[in-house]
């Protein structure tokens, strides 16, 4: 059977690519740090839950093997998790850039690391939750936008490495997705990408032939000036 392991897959983006790959035939294994939200979306979709913080590296290890032994490999790696703080650069406290810095870029290269050897048996597919915000100037998001910049330039150089073992790598860049995460921007969630609209490149992409890869997609909202 071919699974999916889903780090940040119990809300917003991630729970509804996970939706999306079990409803393509996936196993799947949805990782996130609060154990009772997890519980619960692992349950609506069937899924095996493990709860770990993306910030520690031993709880990424240690998540992957666990989807190795249930599901005796990966087809596919979602790289969801993450996470954003406001506030001016100049203003922003060490805990708060580390935060950011560990979960947003650490965890996602220490999953993908521990996770490539699956991969790379089953000739893969990662799709890594990025942001148009890694392509463009975020004042007031400066530290999420560089980590986002650098999981772009990092699926570009993973592309470059894997090519060989056919392991393919996929940076979705969106703008603001109607997801809990951007209830802050005030935005009516009708004038916000929609997940499924995230869900359905997501989909495109894993349906491509072992010949075509993707390797960034940035997706603007309708009205912004970027």
């Amino acid at each position: 059977m071919k699974s999916a392991l889903i780090t940040g897959g119990s809300s917003g983006i991630g729970f509804a690519l996970a939706r999306m790959l079990r409803d393509e035939g996936y196993g799947l294994t949805l990782v996130a740090r609060r154990p009772e939200k997890l519980a619960a979306a692992a349950a609506e979709l069937d899924a095996e839950a493990f709860a770990a913080n993306l910030s520690d590296e031993d709880g990424c290890v240690r998540a992957v093997a666990a989807h190795a032994k249930r599901w005796e490999g990966m087809d596919v790696l979602v790289n969801s998790a993450g996470l954003g703080i406001g506030g001016s650069f100049g203003n922003l406290s060490t805990k708060k850039i580390d935060l950011q810095l560990d979960v947003n870029l650490r965890g996602t290269l220490i999953v993908t690391r521990e996770a490539l050897p699956l991969l790379r048996e089953s000739r893969g597919s990662i799709v890594t939750l990025a942001s148009i915000g890694g392509t463009i100037p975020v004042p007031g998001l400066a530290i999420y936008g560089a980590t986002k910049a650098a999981l772009i330039s990092w699926t570009n150089s993973l592309n470059r490495e894997e090519a060989e073992h056919g392991v393919r790598a996929t940076a979705l860049c969106p703008a603001f997705v109607a997801t809990p995460m951007t209830d802050w921007t005030g935005l009516p969630d009708d004038e916000m990408i929609q997940p499924e609209d995230v869900v359905e490149l997501a989909r495109t992409v894993l349906r491509l032939s072992p010949r075509a890869r993707v390797p960034q997609i940035v997706v603007e909202r309708v009205g912004d000036e970027v």
